[in-house]
């Protein structure tokens, strides 16, 4: 059976080895900012236990105060590195409640209360544990199942840091004069060993998590517009069944070579920009835009009638032909041509409804350009802005 300071020893060993595997994944992948703030936490943590174990050898108020300080403030590094994996806003939440539980302690520890003191610690440690547990168990836009298994070990480890307070309290021992020794002390050196192994193994798992949704991101959005691709527009939408309620508007910019001629790729690009910019202002919840690569833009529309989807169209192409690209040949002034398609009552696939689109949008080019057609009314079209042409 190990003895408390083997096991505090074997606490600080488990995490040494955490950090450097965290500070290691890190310099690979300085992106993951949430690895380096856990390996922090946990580099804390260690200094902690390191102390602690001097306190079991060598009873002195000063270092009892700096032990308590260190495990609140690791585990109030790893609580902000779960915000931070997670995006919860609002640090300062966490920090101001912990640093004033922090000077709390230090006032019991000096006035020679140091019982007190590792009871408001254990509360802190419980209550940012607790935290923990419960922004990993109500996420719910990452993989469950990882999520699940933190919160379930934070929450354990929450248990393991309370039952030593309740085993002081229950005591009365508000002054001990030397660091607490009891079965729940032993049950919570090896539980903490334990969790953070297992949270240390499962920081590696969010890390790949994250990076294989970061890499999902990068692959389905264009670089230059920051819209989604042709492949995002597969992703999304390429098993729905598109009802009579949904559309599919195909945009063209007009004479888009021609710029690029005349006026340099640099300038071509702009005006790719400022397209994708109009169609931003126009997105709202169930209308998402696509580059298909090129000059050419999708917008994918749900409950939308034929008038409003025309409506919506004609807007952004009104929109953007008041844009104006300055070059050193002058203003540039661009217009769009566009084409709608809209799904069947029986239900349309993605292709069925981009053929139409695309059928409508090159009626839209021979009627002249700078119009949108539905392809419900092929042959009529109806200019965006006839006075605006681009160069």
């Amino acid at each position: 059976m190990l003895d408390f300071s083997s096991l505090l020893l074997a606490a600080a060993l488990s995490g040494t080895c955490l950090a450097f595997t965290m500070f290691t994944i890190w310099l690979t992948a300085p992106r993951a900012r949430f690895v380096l703030t856990v390996a922090c936490g946990i580099i804390v943590l260690v200094a902690h236990v390191i102390l602690f174990w001097r306190y079991t050898k060598e009873p002195d108020p000063l270092l009892c105060q700096i032990a308590l300080a260190l495990l609140s403030l690791g585990f109030l590094i790893i609580c902000l590195s779960a915000m931070q994996y997670l995006g919860v806003p609002g640090h300062t939440r966490a920090i101001m409640p912990t640093l004033a539980a922090m000077a709390v302690c230090a006032a019991f520890t000096f006035l020679g209360l140091d019982g007190v003191g590792f009871i408001v610690t254990y509360a802190t440690v419980t209550v940012l544990l607790s935290t923990i547990g419960a922004m990993f168990w109500a996420n719910g836009s990452h993989d469950r199942r990882i999520l699940l298994v933190v919160s379930f070990l934070s929450g354990t480890c929450a248990v393991s840091f309370a039952l030593c307070g309740v085993v002081l309290i229950a005591k009365g021992q508000w002054t001990l004069g030397a660091a607490p020794d009891n079965w729940a002390e032993r049950l919570n050196s090896v539980v903490a060993v334990a969790c953070m192994t297992g949270l240390g193994a499962l920081t590696l798992s969010l890390h790949h998590l994250q990076a294989q949704i970061e890499l999902k991101a990068e692959t389905m959005t264009d670089p230059l517009t920051g819209l989604m691709n042709r492949r995002g527009l597969m992703s999304l939408h390429g098993e729905r069944s598109f009802g009579p309620f949904m559309a599919v508007v195909m945009f063209d910019l007009d004479h888009f070579k021609r710029t690029n001629d005349i006026y340099g790729h640099p300038v071509g690009d702009q005006v790719l920009c400022r397209f994708a910019a109009v169609i931003r202002k126009f997105a709202r919840t169930g209308v998402d835009a696509f580059r298909l690569g090129g000059e050419e833009f999708a917008i994918v529309m749900s409950r939308m009638t034929e008038e409003r989807a025309h409506d919506l169209a004609s807007k952004i192409g009104v929109a953007f032909g008041t844009e104006i690209v300055p070059t050193s040949l002058g203003p540039l002034r661009s217009t769009v041509s566009g084409g709608i398609g809209f799904g069947g009552a029986d239900g349309s696939s993605l292709d069925a409804v981009l053929a139409e689109a695309d059928a409508a949008l090159y009626a839209a080019k021979r009627a002249g350009r700078n119009c949108v057609i539905s392809h419900g009314r092929m042959g009529k079209a109806e200019p965006v802005e006839p006075a605006l042409r681009s160069a």
